[in-house]
């Protein structure tokens, strides 16, 4: 009897791949318990017909209450609807407090849903429409209080900028390289390579003086 050799495989081959983590919200009525909401007075956050409704006046961050680990995408559909002004579909992600990495929300962290508490923070930040829906700008906050801005990621025309009432597909995608991406109905607006890429915080929904629609919020850790 002859036996015949079979080639080794490489070890990577042998290896098991980890199954992404997937994580869905729950968008019913009365339950906000996945979120954590910051904001100014006069302004509501509700859970209404299956979509998370942020009506606002003086600012307004809503934030997912877990942290989220790299490398993984964000992926959501929103909506600024002309019932309010037409501006600010804005987001934070992997954002931490440097003075407590480990707890976004720890007692007397100080942020009240008005824009300039978030500015010791660090994190990735676009500005969709902002400016009463002048300019749209990426952001890496660098926990310092300083916001730089480069040039190229500074859009101000009208194909960058809000319609109102359409509902926009925005994906968010950090890799363990540090590669930043964020894209809205399939197409990469901006792409961004960080040495220093944050990997780990928290992801928020951050708009002022607006009407806003989120639904199918889902998040992919790889």
């Amino acid at each position: 009897m002859r036996f015949r050799l079979l080639p080794l495989l490489p070890l990577a081959l042998l290896s098991v791949q980890a199954e992404p983590t997937v994580t869905e919200a729950t968008f019913q009525p009365g339950h906000l318990d996945q979120w954590v909401v910051e904001q100014q007075p006069g302004g509501t956050v509700m859970m209404e017909d299956g979509t998370l409704v942020i009506t606002d006046q003086g600012g307004c961050t809503v934030w997912w209450k877990e942290p989220i680990e790299a490398p993984a995408r964000i992926r959501y559909e929103i909506t600024v609807t002309s019932a309010g002004r037409v501006s600010d579909m804005n987001c934070f992600w992997m954002a931490t407090d440097p003075d407590h990495p480990d707890d976004l929300f720890a007692e007397g962290h100080g942020r009240t849903g008005k824009f300039a508490t978030y500015d010791q923070l660090r994190l990735y930040y676009v500005g969709y429409g902002g400016n009463t829906n002048s300019t749209t700008r990426f952001r890496r906050y660098d926990g310092t209080g300083a916001r730089p801005l480069e040039e190229q990621n500074d859009l101000q025309t009208p194909e960058f900028l809000l319609v109102p009432d359409h509902t926009y597909t925005i994906e968010l995608e950090v890799t363990a390289d540090g590669h930043v991406s964020y894209t809205r109905d399939g197409e990469v607006i901006y792409a961004i390579t960080d040495p220093e890429p944050l990997l780990r915080g928290w992801f928020g929904f951050r708009t002022v003086d607006s009407t806003t629609r989120v639904t199918a919020f889902r998040i992919v850790e790889e």
